[in-house]
This record gives C-alpha cells, structure tokens and sequence, in this order.
C-alpha cells in the first residue's frame, strides 16, 4: 500500500511538473513581442512629430522605445497585452536605429530614415506599377525611368491586397527601398509624386501604398464614415452566414463547378447554349426586362431582396425581331457588354467577345436570316463588379439601314457566381432564386467598409504627413452619391488619425466609356465640389486622358501635379500648385464672362478654345465660341441669346483647350 501510495505520489509529482512545463511554455509563446509589419528595417518615420509605436506583450509589463537619435520612452501594456506610445522624432535624416526594449525581449530596427510620410490609396491609376499593366499598357518611358530610379531615401510600403467585413488590426506588406530592381513594382503615380517632393526638398520620403484596381469609394469608407448613406449599410446588415450555410445545403440540387480557366473554355461548357439559343425554345417563363442596363440586375432578377446587390454569373438574354429585307448581309452591333458574352441568331453563333468596354460588331450573314421572325439570343458572363450591357443594341445591314433592339427582351439569371464557383441554376431549377439569400461572392466592391476593414485600419495611427488619391472611375456612373461619398471618405479617415491632414486627389481622366450619355464629367464635377473641403487639392488631368485605355500612360505629370498641391500648401515652396478651377462667371451683354482660381496667365495650347458650352434657363447646352481676354473666359454663343449657365470639357473624352501660365490644364466644370 505504502509503495502504491509512494508510485501514485511520484505520478503526481511527475504530471504537475509535465503541466508546469506546459504553462511555462504557453507563457513562453505569449511573452512575444510583436509589432505591425509598418514597423521594420528601411521604415521612414515623420519628422519633427511624435509618432505612434504599438503591438502586443505580456499584460501589464513595461515596454521601451527608442531611437539612436536621442529619444527613448516607456509604457505598460494594458491587460490584454496591448502597448502604445508616442516617440518623438527629430527632422529629416538617418539613418537610424529603433530599438523595442522589454524585459526579456529587445527588436532593432535598422536603416530607418526620418523624413515625411504620405499614404497612396485608390484604384488602379494608383496602383498601376511603373512597369505598367502589361502587355498593352505602360509608363511613358517605363525602361529609362526604371533605370534611372536610384533613390535609396525614398521608400514605398506596399500593403498586400485582402478584405475584410469587420476591422483588422493586421497586414501584410513590406519597406522597400527605391531602386531600380524595385521600383518596377512601385505604385507609379505614388513613386512620380515621391521622386518629386525629394528632389525638390532633398529629406526621405516614405510612402504608404494601398490600392485595389476597380474599386468603389465606399469600399475605402468605414461604417462610421457611411453613416449618412443607410441603402449602402443595408447589405451589410443583410449577410446572415447561417442562411448562407443553409443555401449552400441545397446545392446537391443544382450543379457546381469551378469557374472555367479561361473565357474559351467557358465556351465548351453546357450552358444550354443548343438549347437555348434554338428560335423554337419557349422563353415565356422568363424574366421581361429592358436592355440596354448599365447598373447592374438585381431588381430584375431578384426583386424581393429590398437592397441592390451586384450579380456576377452568367445570364441569358432572348429577343424576337422582325425582318422585311433579308436579302443582304446584316451587323449586329452593342456598345458593349461586361464581361463577355457568346451571341446566337436562329441558333447559329454570330460571335463572341471578353472585354468589358469592348463594342460588339457581329457580322450576321443573310444565310442564317428569316423573312419575319428571328430570334437572338445572347449568354452573358460577368465575372466582377455590376453587370451591364450598354447601348447602342441594333442590326445595321450593309445599306445602312437599322432596326434597333433596345427595349424589352427576356432575361435568364442562368449560374451565379460565388468565391470562384458557378452555381448553375440551369432551366430546371429557378424555384432556388427564391431561396437565394445575400451571398458574398470574395470581391471588395460586395460590401461597403471592407477595404477600409483590411487595408485603411491596419495602418493607423502610423504617422503620415498627408494622403493623395486617385480612384472615381467606378463610381463614374453615380455622380450625384459621390458628391456626398467622398468628402465623407475624408472626413472619415481624418477622424480615425485625430487630425486634418491634407487630402490631395487626381480629377479622373478624359477616356471613352462608351456610355450611351456622358457620365465622367458629372463624377469629375463631383470631384471637383470636393474641394470645399478643407485642406484638400485636385490634379487635373484634362491634358494627358486617352480615349481607348481608362489608364493613361503619363503618369510622370500625375505625380507631379500632385506634389505640386503638397510643395505649395505644405512646404512653402513658391509654385504654381493647380491648374484654372471655376470660380465664378457673369453675364455682360449676352456673353458670359468666366472667373478662376489658379487662373493666372490664361491661355490655350492649341490655335483657339474648344469645349465651352452655354445654356439659357431651359439648361440646353450648345458648343459656344470663347477667348481670353485679362486671365478671364469670354464665352458666347448665337443661339443663347440669355445664358445662364455654362460649362467646359463635358464629354467622356476630352483633350484640354484651357491651360494657365503654369502651363497646368483647367478642369471640367459646370456651373449648375
């Protein structure tokens, strides 16, 4: 008994040790100290600012930062493990050393500049590289720019693409310092805008870069900051991951498949296309919808979610249309379609394209043609954002004559597309759309705040002198929200730093959407407004556009005007920081006479004024002649007789006529 007792004793005493081993190692694990990626070698910091330094330790215990300039402090984590503090910095220089000091743990961070941070976010015109978007689409002089990109104080920290529905406190990212083995991958507008406040201030630079190609605004804004804008928070507050989870138990139903590779191979899938496409196929269950759409189909195909909700899959769309003349081949023509589409007349394919601004011309040859009825028939995939197919829809023969199709059609939701799924409903199971809850499909425009999530709140408090921002052709079709989404971006970010920085913007670039109307002028106006914003600035870009890439190549003068806004407001240098900005206009004697800001040695670039349009109180606008006279417009037309309004470069696709001594472009505006 006594040696069972001694062997139980010794058991005890062997398993508290085993435990002890185990909580000390636990303890171990929790003891390490971490800090955000921003905190690195090659880092910058702010000059003459205390900066924000925080992570994670052990709760309660003392945590010291220091920098070999001179400056230490010291603070205690609080009960959860998390520290900050605020180390002041000296002016521009280094390099450096940082040192995170705990009781057991010390980090050293090396080569770190003092000098001044910028934070670079947007869509893709900020995140284009300055090796461009390859193949078709490069930097203006890519390969000397490249080669001459030997700037060891300038530094970029690209954050890593990721989204997020509620708030991170990491990301990944890391600081590399410019060189012409890194610099090809740099933002370019964010590098240009660097290369030009260091050479012109000889102190580091440090950018931040967070960017995300086709990217709406109010992916970029927090819930806090969307507040005022309840019909983009309702899908948020929609997403319910148990009815999802339920949904999905239905799919042994319905058949689901990896997104094809590749637009070819989307091509022999089954898809119904034989099927479908035959002139004898009853589509009278379908749908009744209007084509041309440019926003999307949520309320088409699923009415009863209450919210809009972007679709991406594939959709079938059928149309009856009567021919008297068959004698002669026809064309069958669409302004475009995004994604792509696979297009049928009575059965036969006619084309298919990928290439969401791309014009449809298909050739229809009178072979395939009836007298009477003939029905088209057209699948549509969509692989991100809003689906839309966009007008002009008509059959031209080789005549020139037009029947148009624009009007009612039938429509199909035919698969949905979800995390790199198609979900095909098919013909037999459209009874599963009632049951079709709010579905996530991966990408960021899906929910509102998820980029800011991932992206934006990672990085605060990390001091930055200011932010510059290039992104609106997304939103480019709803000008009037914008107006009001994105001064609340601003406003939103600066309340999450605790104060104003300058905000500096590019005004979106002339290219040809190939909308039916012109909507970029409206979302450039809109940007414009923005400028009753404190401490803000706009690019103009009204000069380097291009009608066939919404990414133009001169990003060199994007850089640079933008650092222009940054060296006139915030480093006092003596320069012209913008180009003319409407400021106001009267009317003397039937003309209208045109006031500006940054108006200074007015002048045009080319052999007279083009672009100015004027209006009477019906706000018809026709082409009016102008010239300049004392740094002031003078705009008149024949027939307004009484102008009332007027306004500059209202197309898609405008070259700038209006310039200023600086030799910097006028933005388009609208006095209304």
């Amino acid at each position: 008994m006594k040696g069972t007792m001694l062997k139980i004793i010794k058991l005890k005493t062997w398993s508290l040790f085993i435990l002890l081993i185990f909580i000390s190692c636990q303890k171990s694990e929790t003891k390490k100290l971490t800090l955000p990626l921003l905190f690195s070698d090659h880092m910058v910091l702010q000059q003459n600012e205390v900066v924000a330094f925080w992570g994670e330790y052990l709760p309660n215990e003392k945590v010291s930062v220091s920098g070999s300039w001179g400056k230490e402090i010291s603070t205690v984590s609080d009960e959860s493990g998390n520290w900050k503090l605020q180390l002041p910095t000296p002016p521009a220089g280094g390099p450096f050393e940082v040192s995170i000091l705990t009781s057991d743990t010390t980090i050293i961070f090396n080569d770190v500049l003092i000098g001044e941070v910028w934070l670079a976010s947007g869509q893709s015109n900020m995140e284009m590289p300055v090796t461009g978007y390859l193949p078709n689409e490069n930097i203006d002089n890519d390969l000397e720019e490249i080669a001459a990109a030997d700037y060891p104080e300038i530094r970029m920290f690209s954050v890593k693409k990721q989204l997020s529905l509620i708030k991170q406190k990491e990301m990944m990212g890391s600081w590399e310092v410019c060189s012409p083995e890194a610099v090809g991958q740099f933002s370019a507008s964010a590098y240009f805008f660097a290369r030009k406040l260091y050479l012109d201030l000889n102190i580091p630079i440090g950018i931040i870069h967070s960017s995300w190609g086709g990217t709406v605004v109010e992916a970029w804004t927090s819930k806090k900051g969307l507040s005022d804008f309840p019909e983009l928070i309702k899908p948020t507050q929609q997403y319910d991951e148990t009815k999802i989870r339920a949904w999905r138990d239905q799919f042994e139903k319905l058949t689901v498949t990896p997104t094809p590779p590749s637009f070819e191979s989307l091509e022999l899938m089954d898809l119904s296309q034989e099927e479908i496409s035959d002139p004898q196929f009853d589509d009278a269950q379908w749908i009744k919808m209007n084509l041309p759409a440019e926003n999307g189909y949520t309320d088409v195909f699923l009415p009863d979610l209450g919210y809009s909700q972007e679709i991406n899959g594939i959709f079938w769309y059928r149309k009856t249309v009567i021919l008297d003349h068959i004698d002669m081949d026809y064309e069958l023509k669409i302004g475009a379609i995004d994604d792509g589409d696979i297009t049928y007349i009575n059965g036969e394919k006619v084309g298919a394209t990928l290439g969401w601004r791309d014009q449809r011309v298909y050739k229809v040859p009178k072979e395939i043609l009836n007298k009477g009825e003939n029905v088209i028939a057209i699948m549509h995939i969509d692989y991100t954002d809003k689906s839309s197919v966009i007008g002009p829809i008509y059959l031209e023969n080789v005549q020139g004559d037009k029947v148009f199709l624009e009007g009612s059609w039938s429509g199909l939701l035919y698969a949905d597309l979800l995390n790199s799924e198609l979900i095909i409903y098919g013909l037999k199971h459209r009874d599963q759309l009632s049951q079709r809850p709010f579905l996530y499909s991966g990408g960021p425009n899906d929910f509102p705040s998820s980029l800011f999530n991932a992206m934006i709140h990672p990085l605060i408090p990390y001091n930055i002198k200011g932010v510059i921002w290039y992104q609106g052709e997304e939103n480019v079709a709803r000008a009037e929200q914008y107006e009001k989404l994105f001064p609340a971006l601003i406003t939103d970010w600066r309340s999450y730093w605790g104060y104003d920085f300058p905000f500096y913007f590019v005004q979106i670039a002339p290219f040809n959407y190939g909308f039916e109307n012109n909507l970029s002028p409206a979302l450039r106006d809109a940007q414009r407004k923005s400028l009753k914003v404190t401490n803000t600035g706009m690019a103009i870009t009204m000069d380097i556009g291009s009608p066939t890439t919404i990414h133009p190549s001169n990003k060199q003068d994007v850089g640079d005007r933008l650092a222009r806004l940054a060296l006139a407001n915030d480093y006092n240098k003596d320069i012209l920081a913008s180009g003319p900005l409407y400021k106001s206009h009267s009317v003397k004697e039937g003309k209208v006479v045109i006031d500006f800001t940054y108006g200074q040695g007015l002048m045009s670039h080319k052999s007279s004024l083009t672009g100015f349009e004027l209006a009477g109180e019906d706000q018809i606008y026709v082409s009016a002649e102008a010239k300049i006279i004392n740094d002031q417009v003078i705009a008149w037309s024949d027939l307004v007789f009484d102008p009332k309004y007027v306004r500059y470069g209202w197309k898609d696709y405008f070259e700038g006529t209006l310039f200023n001594g600086g030799g910097l472009p006028a933005a388009s505006f609208s006095s209304q």
